[in-house]
């Protein structure tokens, strides 16, 4: 008698129900924040109009006379950031801590006139990036949000699995649109999965690129400038990333662990111990920063960060969207010297396709053309996902989970265990989940679904 062939679909569609379950929500919740965030130009112009857009005039205030007048309307604040104009017709702003308050100030930069503020953390924008990076609950979210990635690695490699082509086209390649029912939603979930699966994976990598876990140790290996780019400037303990937080990008990834130089000759300015923590008090103006971005050829669209202490410095950084043009200057606030710049040539090859990665994640490389592109693979992630839950609870027999079977019979499949061990090295919190999913598979769920069908068989 001829031995049946083993296959081993069911356990790769375990694995895939597994994922689903955990990725689906998360899914759908990046898909629907990270289109809010895609169309974050235009939902500006339409809903801050009155504070971003200006008449052009002939000759603008410098950025020192702006300064004083947001400092005279706001006494008891720190100025932390300020934006120069990134065109003719458009306003300065300032980034303003008043209290326990962050807030964006806009000021027109011909006249001086304060145009209003905005919550630089409760803005949509705001809240929409701070969601979909970090669902707004600080570390935990991150993680969260990582392991969601990492397991959504695993959702498109088992799902392509799932999907390859067994003789015929129908339902592989297209959706058989004829069909009614369950086999209509798993061609759309099958056909969807398959032509989104590449930029799915590109999403989720160039995304995870930015987790506090894996994105930091990612950058730790990749992020590797020549010692000689800081040989004759005193550095800090303090890395490039804290400028940059879950509402506000200030540095291009590429920058996010390189040292923060410090300011100052030690033995003029650090002589006394306190040196360090004492405030800023920079003796050189704020426009001559602004000149500096002139003279270099910074792109517009840059910021300027104040320094916070006696030795912090002024940073100009543009996350340019073609990161062809990103730029990070660190600024002496005593003597002007440019202490640092560093630009794409100076990046590696790994951080230079990085950047490219996160721009086209976040839609901005190729202006409207690249938002439309992201916003259809969004599109794909929510059909995707509603066709993935809609197809579980159609197969899903009355009262019970529905875990896919699992077959004891199979072999060790080698492929699927170096694939599944790559996955779970390339991605640690990936790893520590698999185990504790298949601990809780082995010892609680089939047990539970023995139990059931017992039940079942004998009644």
């Amino acid at each position: 008698m001829k031995q049946p062939k083993v296959n081993f679909y069911n356990l790769a569609w375990r694995w895939h129900f597994y994922a689903g379950l955990f990725v689906a929500p998360f899914m759908v919740m990046l898909a629907l924040t990270g289109t809010l965030y895609l169309f974050k130009p235009q939902l500006d112009s339409l809903m801050y109009s009155s504070l971003l857009n200006v008449p052009a005039g002939h000759h603008t205030i410098p950025a020192d006379d702006l300064l004083k007048r947001v400092k005279d309307a706001y006494p008891q604040a720190t100025i932390k950031q300020y934006l120069p104009p990134v065109n003719a017709d458009r306003s300065a702003q300032f980034v303003v801590i008043n209290g326990s308050n962050e807030l964006n100030v806009f000021v027109d930069p011909y006249h001086g006139d304060i145009l209003g503020e905005q919550d630089a953390k409760k803005n949509l924008q705001a809240i929409a990036r701070a969601i979909h990076g970090e669902l707004m609950i600080g570390t935990v979210g991150d993680r969260l949000i990582e392991l969601a990635a990492g397991w959504g690695v695993v959702l498109v490699v088992s799902g392509v699995f799932l999907w390859w082509p067994r003789g015929q086209a129908a339902g592989i390649l297209w959706p058989r649109l004829s069909s009614r029912g369950r086999v209509l939603w798993r061609d759309l979930h099958a056909v969807t999965g398959f032509w989104g699966a590449s930029l799915l994976l590109v999403m989720l990598l160039s995304g995870m690129t930015w987790t506090g876990f894996w994105g930091e140790k990612f950058a730790g290996v990749w992020n590797v400038f020549p010692a000689a780019m800081w040989d004759d400037v005193p550095k800090s303990d303090v890395e490039a990333r804290s400028l940059n937080s879950a509402t506000r990008q200030t540095v291009p990834w590429a920058m996010e662990n390189t040292p923060m130089p410090m300011s100052g000759d030690h033995a003029e300015h650090m002589a006394h111990d306190t040196a360090h923590a004492g405030p800023a008090a920079p003796t050189i103006r704020l426009q001559d920063v602004q000149n500096i971005a002139s003279e270099r050829k910074v792109e517009p669209g840059y910021s300027i960060t104040l320094p916070k202490s006696a030795t912090g410095v002024f940073t100009i950084s543009v996350f340019a969207d073609d990161p062809r043009n990103d730029a990070t200057l660190h600024i002496d606030q005593y003597t002007g010297k440019v202490l640092a710049d560093v630009r794409f040539e100076h990046y590696g090859t790994v951080a230079r396709a990085t950047e490219i990665g996160v721009m086209l994640h976040e839609g901005k490389m190729f202006g409207v053309f690249n938002q439309i592109v992201v916003l259809l693979i969004c599109l794909m992630i929510l059909l995707s996902a509603v066709s993935g839950v809609v197809i579980w609870w159609k197969r899903r027999p009355q009262g019970k989970l529905g875990v896919p079977p699992l077959r004891h019979d199979l072999p060790k499949w080698k492929t699927a265990m170096v694939i599944m061990f790559a996955l779970a090295v390339a991605f640690p919190l990936v790893g520590a989940s698999l185990v504790a999913v298949w601990v809780l598979d082995r010892v609680l769920l089939s047990r539970f679904t023995r139990k059931t069908e017992s039940a079942s068989s004998s009644s």
